[in-house]
């Protein structure tokens, strides 16, 4: 996607933080936008904020653990403004601890919001940029927890990793129709993600998260990078149909790192003699 005037963007988590910055970014690129967020008033300010900057902007109250709130998300979407060009899934929430302290509920949170609010984004919204025949783009939010997973932050890497494998998947089986599929993946990023418990269900049950993981969190987050170089970085992403937007170049060997030692059980394996009685196979076509 090279020319961004008059496009629509629909963005998830779009109150704050990198969904706000990308708001803002796609309208100073002319794009139209509407904001989805799970707290009314927090996104009646945003919308505010954008319009004072004079961005085309509407909102719209959606809980992306549903499929319902989304579908109607996505018809509000259609009757303000047409069509939908790019959809950002970027809400997201996290949550962790020490092994076998983490409560049910905490993982079916994570995993609803963070994971299926992906899956629900995309089902709901790519059709609708099928029908228009004029193309279009995802921007999925992951994280640098996707490609590594740090102790005690389980449920969120989880859905993190689950993120980047559906995307490369998606990102294969849309491309004959002209819809690309980005995954960003930023380190720590100044944002609220360590607040995110403010907009946690009640059917999830009482918070009972382990003590500290919060504030564990609040230092790293609070000292992150500004959002809105990240925000630059995803409409980059979109005009170059990147896969992967990263925003911290330095955590390059962490990666490399985690890649080494999968490599390295490659080489065990060609060389262990339980495997050797095997016969020679070729690699199967995977379409990667």
């Amino acid at each position: 996607m090279q020319d961004f005037t008059g496009k629509v963007a629909f963005i998830t988590g779009g109150a704050s933080g990198i969904g706000l910055a990308m708001a803002k970014v796609f309208g100073r690129a002319g794009m139209k936008v509407m904001l989805a967020d799970i707290e009314p008033a927090a996104l009646a300010a945003a919308v505010e904020e954008l319009r004072g900057l004079q961005v085309r902007v509407e909102g719209v109250v959606a809980d992306v653990t549903s499929r319902d709130s989304l579908k109607s998300a996505a018809l509000e979407t259609i009757a303000k403004f047409g069509k939908v060009h790019v959809v950002c899934n970027n809400a997201g929430v996290g949550s962790g601890g020490a092994f076998g302290t983490v409560p049910p509920k905490d993982w079916a949170w994570v995993v609803d919001v963070n994971q299926l609010g992906v899956v629900y984004g995309m089902e709901t919204f790519a059709p609708l940029m099928m029908s228009h025949g004029e193309g279009g783009h995802f921007v999925n939010t992951a994280s640098m927890a996707g490609m590594v997973s740090p102790p005690g932050m389980e449920p969120y890497c989880a859905t993190k990793f689950a993120v980047v494998a559906m995307s490369e998947g998606w990102a294969m089986q849309l491309a004959p129709h002209d819809i690309g599929v980005s995954i960003l993946c930023p380190g720590f990023v100044k944002t609220r993600i360590h607040e995110s418990r403010r907009n946690r269900p009640p059917e999830y049950g009482p918070d009972s998260q382990p003590p500290g993981f919060d504030s564990s969190l609040s230092s790293p987050v609070l000292t992150g990078i500004p959002v809105e170089p990240v925000a630059e970085r995803v409409l980059e992403g979109i005009r170059d149909n990147d896969l992967y937007i990263f925003t911290h170049p330095e955590m390059r060997g962490a990666v490399e790192a985690r890649f080494q030692n999968i490599l390295a059980a490659f080489d065990k394996s060609a060389a262990s003699p339980a495997l050797s009685v095997l016969p020679d196979r070729a690699p199967p076509e995977l379409n990667l």
